[in-house]
């Protein structure tokens, strides 16, 4: 069985995944962020860039990689930057590196911001446009949507699912940005069927 690294958003938290990944009975390798939502800062750690590294780094074998929101973006660098290494992919609710604000998704740094007064300001750059390159990549991904997500809208995962050519839309009816916790069980479902039959 390939490795699974699980990687959070912009909160950073290495708890994020750990109660989906308990239920679908799936270990792995858990990430946090330095310096974004309540985790302590890294001075190694100063751009997006720093945190496809930090992943690169650990990555000595094949890989599954389970990504929430920022974290799909990172997941996304390192299948593009890693096809031999990276076999399989889960996305959820991720902006993926297409231009989510013109797809009607809310700006999330207020919001951030407010309740992550002291992260690294760097999480509110822009990322760069991956949408003429996802068509190159070819590990299996699943995308996990919820239909009433206003910070990644149903219409992101629906756009990735178009430019990513092995890929299956999955949608949560009722759920938001945060279905990980609140549609665990479903969520955990989802990946655990994903997993075995694409690792």
């Amino acid at each position: 069985m390939i490795e699974t690294l699980f990687l959070p958003g912009a909160t950073g938290d290495a708890g994020f995944w750990k109660p989906v990944a308990a239920r679908a009975a799936w270990d792995g390798m858990f990430f946090s962020w330095p310096g974004l939502g309540s985790q302590p800062a890294s001075a190694d750690v100063n751009s997006i860039d720093d945190l496809v590294g930090q992943v690169a780094d650990r990555m000595r074998q094949p890989v599954a990689i389970v990504a929430q929101s920022m974290g799909g973006y990172i997941a996304l660098r390192l299948a593009l930057a890693f096809p031999h290494l990276v076999r399989t992919l889960v996305l959820c609710v991720t902006s993926g590196g297409v231009p989510v604000a013109d797809l009607g998704g809310e700006d999330w740094r207020p919001d951030y911001f407010g309740a992550f007064p002291h992260a690294a300001r760097w999480i509110a750059d822009p990322v760069a446009d991956l949408s003429d390159r996802l068509p190159s990549v070819r590990a299996p991904t699943l995308l996990l949507w919820g239909d009433a997500d206003p910070i990644s809208p149903v219409a992101v995962g629906e756009r990735l699912a178009r430019l990513l050519p092995n890929s299956r839309l999955c949608i949560l009816p009722g759920a938001g940005h945060d279905l990980a916790q609140t549609h665990a069980a479903a969520v955990a479902d989802e990946i655990r069927r994903h997993l075995i039959a694409t690792s």
